[in-house]
């Protein structure tokens, strides 16, 4: 028999619920089988289960996934698995469209949770009198404890008539509880391609390589092109890995709607922590 599906919570989150929202959301996992399982027929109201939790109480990797991708014969996407330097866990991407966001909002840090497919809405249609569902794709928690529910179209392209009313449901939802709902454009191609290649460095064994860091900080004190300031710091196919790292962290900064390159300027960023502003990740 497979298990019953309800809402996912921890003994330490439950407090009185904020009011009522007509959505309803669901989650799976064993313990919250055996809760569906003694309370037949009952599912969480939106406000009480989303109820604001703070991160540091469930986890660090956010909400866990509700739902696999499906894997469709003959696309040339598939689902696969992002590991992620906010959470040291991988994250299940089921596009390349999305696996291209969670590597954007992955570099932010102002984000201290990710995950996937967290949680199923419900909720009765007006118009057409039946029960209509959605799946948000991503769920982002930010350090100022605001949160992100979104979508990863992989085009610009209008949406049907399914995905607009649940827009128009999810954005109402969100408000309700202090979150925000977005579908997320693409990046430009550029972009994308340079923040994936400093992808590549994202892992804290980049940080220190060579007990570099510090070097190529102070290298890139003043505004100077990269491989020069990378040949300052120490010899080159050493400091190259910690000179992306730290740009992967925003120490130092360079202009990403540019091709990377030897000559690329390279100046001092921001005090690690100050992060990117939300809004350049939201459509």
């Amino acid at each position: 028999m497979r298990p019953a599906r309800s809402w996912r919570s921890c003994a330490a989150c439950r407090a009185a619920p904020p009011p009522r929202w007509p959505a309803r959301c669901w989650s799976t996992s064993a313990r919250a089988a055996r809760w569906r399982r003694s309370s037949p027929g009952r599912t969480a109201r939106w406000c009480s289960a989303a109820g604001l939790r703070p991160p540091s109480r469930c986890g660090s990797s956010g909400w866990r996934r509700w739902a696999a991708f499906p894997v469709v014969p003959g696309r040339r996407w598939g689902p696969g698995w992002w590991w992620s330097a906010t959470t040291g866990r991988h994250v299940m991407h089921g596009s390349q469209a999305m696996c291209t966001q969670l590597m954007i909002l992955d570099r932010d840090p102002q984000v201290v949770a990710l995950s996937a497919r967290p949680v199923r809405l419900i909720w009765h249609d007006p118009g057409s009198g039946r029960a209509l569902t959605w799946v948000p794709q991503l769920f982002a928690r930010y350090a100022d404890r605001g949160a992100l529910l979104a979508d990863c179209p992989a085009a610009t392209a209008p949406v049907g008539d399914r995905a607009e009313r649940a827009v128009a449901v999810l954005e109402a939802a969100c408000e309700a509880v202090g979150f925000t709902y977005r579908r997320l454009a693409p990046p430009e191609m550029v972009v994308a391609a340079n923040v994936r290649w400093l992808a590549g460095y994202r892992h804290p064994r980049h940080r220190d390589a060579g007990g570099l860091e510090q070097a190529v900080l102070e290298a890139f004190a003043a505004e100077r092109p990269l491989m020069a300031g990378a040949a300052a710091a120490g010899e080159v196919l050493t400091a190259l890995p910690v000179l992306y790292h730290a740009l992967w962290s925003g120490r130092p900064a360079a202009d990403l709607t540019r091709p990377l390159g030897e000559h690329t300027l390279v100046s001092p960023g921001p005090a690690a922590g100050d992060g990117k502003r939300r809004e350049q990740q939201e459509s």
